[in-house]
């Protein structure tokens, strides 16, 4: 089944939750937010491209750290209110240098 980019439920802010996976091993990269244009650069130019809430400004992954995420393919969950991008990570996803953002675990009490 697809939908159209049309169909994407965007929050009231405009934005839209998108985690980054590894294609080829299914790691999960990192959670980023797009909205309705960077979507739209994504789709069209094949690398992902989010919004950066703190920056208000567009985040087109690796442009400055090198670390790049190509698209490989984008699906929507049941809800049509989250994005799952499997994507080709050049170099580590996180700003911290490790290979995904969800290195920390949590313990139980």
């Amino acid at each position: 089944m697809r939908i159209d980019e049309a169909e994407v439920g965007f929050d009231g802010a405009g934005l839209v939750p998108v985690i980054a996976q590894d294609h080829v091993n299914g790691e999960v990269l990192m959670m980023a937010w797009m909205n309705r244009e960077a979507l739209d650069r994504t789709l069209r130019t094949g690398n992902m491209t989010y919004w950066s809430r703190s920056r208000q400004a567009f985040w087109e992954k690796g442009k400055t750290s090198g670390n790049h995420q190509r698209l490989v393919s984008l699906s929507i969950d049941c809800d049509r209110d989250c994005l799952l991008a499997q994507v080709e990570q050049t170099g580590p996803a996180c700003h911290e240098g490790k290979r995904s953002c969800f290195f920390t675990g949590i313990r139980r009490n």
